[in-house]
């Protein structure tokens, strides 16, 4: 199996990069999390018209996907750049639609999705999933209980996250779309889909707070010379980047068992999101000790990463639930 990206979707990303590099993310996730979603809004277009949402989107519905593997790189780089929104569950609620048996949901939301025209957010019928996402910024929620799947657009009060960018609410009532067994089944590929992204997102967000972290090191002295060049500060950098890049190939095998419709993809991505959003929670702290005191501050653009690190560690599954999901016995053949 092969876990390294090809030429053409390393140029993806760094066509991302370059993108979100002079978009100015910073002033957009503040104004996101003042309530203020158009700076977000104009984000999500340029994705749309680079093609993001449309990777997973299939093509009889205006898109070219699903496409995991191409969907991680995308997702690596909008949490490099700290993209805010419900991007993860907007893709997750595109997945679930394309599973069920009535697709007039899905010839409604999927060509909306992939022109960047419709966020959606995503409740789901697990403890860790009972609040919507900026209900606030989306056009709709959809919500699952049980076998059934409405579609709601009224929710209760929003509720504080620990990235001021992340706002929660639980969802009210809404319209049945769908129900039955198809259900269950596309809402657990769906919490797959959410789970691998924000492992990728997770990764991106990581490795900006390295990079932010060893430039800083560079200029930052103490008794005259750089405090890079301290070797407890070499070693913490070197621990961070391990992390980081031990989560990589788990990320890509991940992407690659989904694709392939694998039955090991659940254990696969459990694997991956425990390990890139470890290896980004350690990057946050790397970052704020040795930033000191500035690190503690809202004024400072990395506090964004920080904050995103701290909260995707535990979205769409904790540590404690991927690492039990990881060690959980092995039943049946490995593949579909």
């Amino acid at each position: 199996m092969r876990f390294l990206l090809d030429e053409e979707q390393h140029a993806f990303g760094a066509t991302l990069d370059r993108m979100l590099g002079t978009a100015g993310t910073p002033s957009a996730v503040r104004a996101w999390a003042a309530g203020d979603h158009g700076p977000g809004r104009a984000l999500w277009t340029r994705l749309a018209a680079a093609g993001v949402f449309a990777l997973a989107v299939p093509e009889q519905h205006e898109g070219v996907g699903p496409l995991p593997v191409e969907l991680t790189v995308a997702f690596t780089e909008l949490g490099r750049h700290a993209v805010p929104g419900p991007v993860v569950e907007t893709v997750a609620a595109a997945a679930l639609l394309d599973r069920l048996d009535d697709k007039a949901a899905a010839a409604e939301w999927l060509p909306r999705v992939a022109g960047g025209e419709a966020l959606l957010s995503l409740v789901l019928d697990q403890p860790a999933t009972r609040y919507a996402l900026d209900p606030d910024a989306a056009d709709a929620v959809l919500v699952v209980d049980g076998d059934q799947l409405r579609l709601s657009t009224v929710w209760g009060p929003l509720q504080p996250s620990i990235d001021p960018a992340r706002r929660l609410a639980r969802p009210v009532g809404g319209e049945l779309l769908a129900q039955g067994p198809a259900v269950r089944e596309a809402a657990r590929h769906a919490a797959e889909v959410a789970a691998l992204l924000t492992a990728a997102q997770a990764l991106g967000a990581g490795r900006h707070l390295l990079a932010e972290t060893v430039a800083y090191a560079k200029q930052r002295t103490q008794f005259g010379v750089a405090v890079g060049s301290f070797q407890a500060v070499k070693h913490r950098l070197a621990d961070t980047l391990i992390g980081l890049e031990f989560a990589q190939p788990l990320l890509h095998a991940a992407a690659l068992a989904l694709a392939a419709g694998d039955l090991s993809a659940e254990r696969e991505i459990a694997a991956a999101k425990v390990s890139a959003c470890e290896a980004a929670y350690a990057a946050a702290r790397t970052a704020l000790q040795l930033h000191g005191a500035v690190g503690y501050t809202d004024e400072l653009d990395l506090s964004l990463w920080i904050r995103k690190a701290r909260a995707l560690r535990s979205a769409w599954g904790t540590p404690a639930a991927c690492r039990a999901q990881v060690l959980a016995p092995r039943a049946g053949p490995v593949s579909r």
